[in-house]
C-alpha cells in the first residue's frame, strides 16, 4: 500500500502543470485566504441542474453570513475565483480571481456568476485534471495567504483524464487543502469517494448535496466553514 501511495506522488510530482510558473515572484496582496470554486459541468449536469448549482453558489455568497465570515479574518479580505469545468480540456473561468472585502464586493461577484452564460457543456468527469487545473491557478494568481484552498463539486467520480488522488497529491505537495462537495443523487457511495480519493490537505472536509435541490445549502455551510478556517467553528444552519 505505501508503495502504491509514493508511485502515485512520485508520478503526480512529475506530471506538468496547466501553466508555467512565473520566473519571478510579483508583489503579491496579502489575503487571509485564496479559495477557487470549481463547479461540474460535464455532460451529466442537465441544465436545471447547472442553474441551481450556478444559483445555489451565488445565492450562498449573498447569505450575510458569508461576508460577516470574510470580516471576522485578521485582514478581511479573502481572493475568490470560479470555474466550470468537465473533461480534460474543458475548464472556464467564469469569474476571474477578486479580492473580496466589503459586502459590495461579493455582491457583485455572485452578480457576475449569475449573468454569465454556460460555456462547459459536454465532457467526462476529469477529477485530477480539474484539481490540477485549481493548483496552477492558486499557485499563479496576484494573492498570497497562509490559507490556499480548491472547492470542488461533482456529481459522479473519475470518468475521463487524470485520476483524483494524482491531482490531489500536485495539491498536498504545495500544501493546498482540497475539499469536497459530492452531489449524491442516487450514488451514496460518491461521499466516500470523494473522502478517500479528493479532499486532503490542512482541515480537509467533505459536505455532501443529496441532490441539486439541496446544493445551497450545502455550499453555504461550506463557504463558511472555509473562510473562517478549521481551527473555528461556524454553523451556517438550514
Amino acid at each position: 500500500m505505501m508503495n502504491r501511495i509514493w508511485i502515485v506522488l512520485l508520478l503526480a510530482l512529475s506530471l506538468p502543470l496547466p501553466f508555467s510558473w512565473p520566473a519571478a515572484a510579483r508583489e503579491k496582496i496579502k489575503v487571509d485566504l485564496e479559495l477557487i470554486l470549481m463547479a461540474d459541468g460535464s455532460g451529466s449536469i442537465e441544465y436545471d441542474e447547472f442553474l441551481l448549482q450556478r444559483r445555489g453558489y451565488a445565492k450562498a455568497l449573498f447569505d450575510r453570513r458569508v461576508i460577516d465570515s470574510i470580516r471576522f479574518g485578521p485582514k478581511g479580505r479573502i481572493a475568490l475565483a470560479y470555474v466550470e469545468w468537465s473533461g480534460p480540456e474543458f475548464k472556464e473561468k467564469i469569474v476571474q480571481w477578486t479580492m473580496i472585502q466589503t459586502k459590495q464586493d461579493i455582491e457583485a461577484f455572485a452578480k457576475r456568476l449569475e449573468d454569465h452564460p454556460r460555456e462547459v457543456f459536454y465532457g467526462g468527469t476529469a477529477l485530477g485534471d480539474a484539481i490540477l487545473y485549481g493548483v496552477s491557478s492558486l499557485e499563479t494568481n496576484k494573492f498570497v495567504s497562509d490559507r490556499r484552498v480548491i472547492d470542488l463539486s461533482a456529481d459522479g467520480s473519475d470518468k475521463d483524464g487524470l485520476d483524483a488522488v494524482v491531482g490531489r497529491a500536485q495539491a498536498l505537495a504545495r500544501r493546498i487543502t482540497v475539499n469536497g462537495l459530492p452531489i449524491v443523487g442516487e450514488w451514496p457511495e460518491l461521499e466516500i469517494f470523494f473522502k478517500e480519493n479528493v479532499i486532503g490537505g490542512p482541515g480537509a472536509f467533505c459536505v455532501p448535496a443529496y441532490d441539486f435541490r439541496d446544493f445551497e445549502i450545502a455550499v453555504r455551510k461550506k463557504l463558511i466553514r472555509e473562510i473562517v478556517g478549521y481551527d473555528n467553528v461556524v454553523t451556517a444552519g438550514r
